[in-house]
């Protein structure tokens, strides 16, 4: 039997959105308020879904104590209470858009589950604002 499992959580960043290949005048055309150069920040909440088979054993698809400490050393560690274009090393080159923190989060757990589970971040920035990404 297939079933998925989600765990929730939460962190606090700042980010900036800017291309260094553009002038401050066309960043701001495309990222608007985001692109201004003091930062700004965002309550953000994820979802990690794992699908899998139920194990006959445990009854687990995997054991959410487990992925508790996973996502407290691979996502809240490294992001909460950071400017991520400054302490994340990984975001001095990438634009730190909620696509490639979606991305860069599912890189950081798939390293730590079975290759045999599935593996899908919702992140929201904004209760408006998410993105789903599942390694494809």
């Amino acid at each position: 039997m297939i079933a998925t499992i989600n765990r929730k959580g939460y962190f606090s960043a700042a980010h900036r959105l800017y291309n260094d290949h553009w002038n401050y005048k066309k960043n701001i055309e495309i990222f608007g308020k985001c692109a201004h150069s003091n930062y700004h920040g965002h309550n953000y909440e994820y979802i990690i879904s794992l699908t899998g088979e139920i194990d006959p054993e445990t009854g687990f698809v995997f054991n959410l104590q487990k992925l508790k400490y996973i996502l407290y050393d691979e996502v809240e560690r490294i992001f909460d209470h950071k400017n991520m274009n400054l302490d994340i090393q990984e975001f001095s080159s990438i634009n730190p858009t909620i696509e490639n923190i979606a991305i860069f989060i599912w890189d950081k757990i798939n390293k730590k589950i079975s290759s045999n589970l599935d593996l899908k971040i919702t992140l929201y920035e904004t209760k408006n604002n998410f993105v789903e990404y599942n390694g494809k």
